[in-house]
């Protein structure tokens, strides 16, 4: 095999790529022994922006709604809280954790402008947020 043929070096970046991915993930989602004051993780999220409100899909699988607190201020959103561990049989055998637990925050800048949190719901294991916009 030449290592100028684009097929090799396709294969070479990719297999790079999912090495880098599964180095972040390990370093972003690493399992608590302890319980702690300070987050263990971040949950991601997505945004998006209409005319009238800025909405925020938080994915938060196993999180019950009295385990969140949600601030927001005049330009950041902070969403906090607890995903404890499920809990397993005595007999079970674990072969992989791969959803974080323990305590979570996230703190989201929002673009200019002045914001109201007009809608709070969760959802098939994801928290939407509607921050209607205050003209």
């Amino acid at each position: 095999m030449s290592s100028r043929d684009p097929h090799d070096w396709m294969w070479a970046e990719a297999c790079e790529f999912i090495a880098r991915a599964e180095r972040l993930h390990r370093q972003f989602f690493q399992p608590t022994a302890v319980p702690m004051q300070r987050p263990a993780w971040e949950p991601p999220f997505d945004m998006y922006e209409t005319d009238e409100a800025l909405w925020l899909m938080v994915a938060l699988p196993g999180v019950a709604p009295d385990r969140l607190e949600i601030r927001l201020d005049a330009a950041t959103l902070a969403i906090a809280g607890v995903r404890p561990l499920p809990e397993f049989p005595r007999s079970a055998v674990l072969h992989r954790l791969e959803i974080p637990y323990g305590r979570f925050e996230r703190r989201i800048e929002l673009p200019a402008g002045r914001f109201e949190l007009e809608r709070r719901e969760l959802l098939h294991g994801c928290l939407l947020l509607a921050l209607r916009k205050l003209f």
